[in-house]
């Protein structure tokens, strides 16, 4: 699909992207920009760019053209599985395997954990970020398994959305990467940003020249080792807010990265066909709102439980 170019105008120089973009892309949402940049589909000057990034006039951006428009419904698939481990009148939390994308990129495109929730819940269509993520209040990568939340009604989804903003929702993952010179414990606070050459990865920031030229979001992972077994180590990780790819980044910036996960440098492994990484937990406590708050955590899968299974 063709992209959509614009120019920054004489009024709009200074301003912040994503603001730029609302102004110069009718029916543009902030919601969906803050997306799409996120998601590194939005460049300047034919440069992959974070969202604070400030521009100036004459700047060329290029978007998808649907940003600017009212996206069709994702179809809905009555028939896919939906695996809900836990349900509220305001919510659900799902469970979406590995391998499965989270949305649809194309309004035709079938298979995805939003296509299966628009079949089970056709009236959670229309809330959300766009019609083709109705509810879904947090992405994971196609290969990472594990929890999502879903919210059943539009305020539920701003309230939720904004404890996911303001780091309020308790957010556990678990990975297997080399057990080798891993410490037991650790902290991993390298801000993240948009590889500059390569829209399929992110760019953990390690050098403090980076920081100044790219402008990353600051991104903090803290984890712990769960158990060794050979030359594995399954590690439960936190992160609050976890920006794109964070956590496969973090893990390949500190030289262990994720079994499988050969994107950011890890070793492929018979029998698992994916990167081993699974949302494991996350958990609110509802903001005063009983119905609203959840603690809810999904099984390892046997693809990554083979790997560190007791002999």
């Amino acid at each position: 699909m063709a992209k959509l170019e614009v120019t920054v105008t004489d009024e709009l120089n200074g301003a912040r992207l994503d603001k730029a973009i609302v102004a110069l892309v009718d029916g543009a949402s902030r919601a969906r920009v803050k997306r799409a940049i996120e998601e590194g589909t939005v460049s300047v000057n034919g440069r992959i760019v974070a969202k604070g990034e400030v521009v100036k006039e004459g700047d060329r951006i290029l978007v998808d053209p649907e940003l600017g428009s009212v996206a069709a419904p994702c179809i809905a698939e009555p028939d896919a599985p939906l695996n809900v481990r836990h349900e509220s009148p305001k919510l659900l939390i799902v469970d979406k395997p590995a391998g499965q994308p989270t949305a649809p990129i194309r309004s035709d495109e079938t298979g995805t954990l939003a296509n299966a929730i628009a079949g089970h819940h056709p009236e959670l269509v229309g809330i959300g970020y766009s019609p083709r993520e109705p509810g879904i209040v947090h992405r994971l990568d196609n290969e990472t398994s594990g929890v999502v939340v879903v919210a059943r009604d539009a305020k539920s989804f701003e309230l939720l959305r904004d404890a996911l903003q303001f780091e309020k929702l308790g957010k556990e993952y678990l990975l297997v990467c080399a057990s080798e010179n891993l410490p037991d414990q650790g902290t991993i606070e390298y801000p993240i940003t948009n590889h500059p050459k390569d829209k399929r990865r992110v760019y953990p920031c390690i050098h403090p020249r980076d920081v100044m030229r790219y402008a990353p979001r600051p991104a903090t992972t803290s984890y712990r080792v769960e158990r060794r077994v050979g030359p594995w180590a399954l590690v439960r990780a936190e992160a609050a807010r976890a920006v794109r790819h964070q956590l496969r980044a973090h893990f390949a910036a500190i030289e262990h990265p994720l079994a499988g996960d050969v994107l950011y440098g890890g070793v492929a492994v018979p029998g698992l066909e994916r990167h081993a990484l699974h949302a494991a937990r996350i958990s609110y406590d509802g903001g005063g709102d009983a119905a609203l708050a959840f603690d809810v955590s999904s099984p390892l899968p046997d693809d990554m439980a083979k790997l560190v299974a007791d002999s």
